[in-house]
């Protein structure tokens, strides 16, 4: 394989256009698998786990069309060098195996040629080839493929645990980011409301929630379908579950305001994949409180500017995916929640 020399560390080097951006905003990238920089790693692609967001726009689009889906996925890729669908902007992530690591990366990491990882970073920003599709995994987002990916010298990964299964393991390192977010923001006796909280990141920011605000906290969880929060009820980590279409701000307002006795909540967190969640997000919140928003159909326009045209100062987050330690906390969950694991295994695994 041909070695090129001096990519930059955030794979500008990979960007066709616009000049002068990084991956994530860039129109197209470079997926030619034929020569790597000394600073990339070179991956083969077993499984992408398209960003609930972006997986939901695209089977819309088609009407649920799986064939349609998978031939969106490849145009997408096809015209981007990339998986970042162009309505939601988000990617997801991959699992692979190691085929070779940049000359200029010896001793700077612990990957070796055959380590099984997952990808930590976007495929917003990540080259990608898809040379065949093998099918969606029926009931979830993970799309099975072979094909290559690169991994940039500031790329973030994590070796696949050997007590887990990948695919259970890829789904949650998915959203790692905000069961990881939740334990840094929920303290002892708070009351926390999770929109979206039978969801795949919503079932782990609700058991990681119910663990910080313990015994003198609160946690409310909301979902829209009564199957979605008998689902809640029978995970039994949300003090209450109620039904409520986060669409409709007021009336969430009104739900969590008699629950808490008019004091609402102190940390909201949004993990729901569809618009206009932004105000019921902010009203329910008190003042000073804290709105984590880390689903990717949030609109920065409607949560700021709807926060100031209701009088709401609340701190407003945006969805990281990446906070120091999250792959350890997500995968533990999963050691510590027999239901968890047991839901999450008939599903993924």
């Amino acid at each position: 394989m041909k070695i090129l020399k001096n990519g930059n560390p955030f794979g500008s080097h990979r960007v066709l256009e616009p000049r002068g951006v990084l991956p994530q905003p860039a129109l197209r990238l470079s997926n030619d698998m034929e020569a790597i920089y000394d600073n990339e790693i070179l991956v083969d692609v077993d499984t992408l786990n398209i960003d609930s967001a972006s997986f939901a726009q695209i089977k819309t689009a088609v009407s649920g069309d799986e064939r349609k889906v998978e031939e969106a996925i490849l145009k997408i890729v096809g015209d981007r060098g990339k998986m970042q669908n162009p309505i939601t902007g988000s990617g997801g992530m991959f699992i692979g195996k190691v085929a070779e690591v940049g000359p200029a990366l010896d001793g700077r990491t612990d990957l070796k040629k055959g380590d099984k990882i997952a990808s930590l970073v976007s495929l917003s920003l990540t080259p990608l080839r898809i040379d065949k599709m093998l099918g969606i995994k029926p009931g979830t987002e993970q799309v099975n493929i072979k094909g290559k990916a690169i991994l940039f010298e500031s790329g973030i990964y994590a070796k696949l645990p050997s007590d887990l299964p990948e695919t259970l393991a890829l789904a949650v390192l998915d959203v790692a980011g905000a069961p990881a977010q939740t334990a840094k923001l929920v303290r002892p006796g708070q009351t926390v409301v999770i929109i979206g909280a039978a969801g795949k990141s919503g079932v782990l920011c609700s058991y990681e929630a119910r663990r910080r605000a313990g015994v003198t906290g609160k946690v409310i969880g909301l979902e829209y379908s009564p199957e979605a929060v008998k689902r809640i009820t029978d995970y039994g980590f949300c003090h209450e579950a109620v039904q409520a279409n986060a669409a409709d701000a007021p009336a969430c307002y009104a739900k969590v305001a008699e629950l808490t006795g008019g004091k609402l909540a102190d940390v909201v967190i949004n993990c729901v994949n569809v618009q206009n969640t932004e105000m019921a997000s902010i009203l329910m919140c008190k003042d000073e409180g804290t709105v984590y928003f880390f689903s990717m159909a949030t609109s920065f326009t409607k949560a700021a500017l709807g926060a100031e045209g209701v009088g709401k100062d609340v701190t407003m987050i945006i969805g990281n995916g990446y906070t120091k330690g999250h792959a350890e906390v997500t995968l533990n969950i999963l050691r510590e929640s027999p239901a968890i694991r047991k839901a999450y295994e008939k599903l993924y695994a």
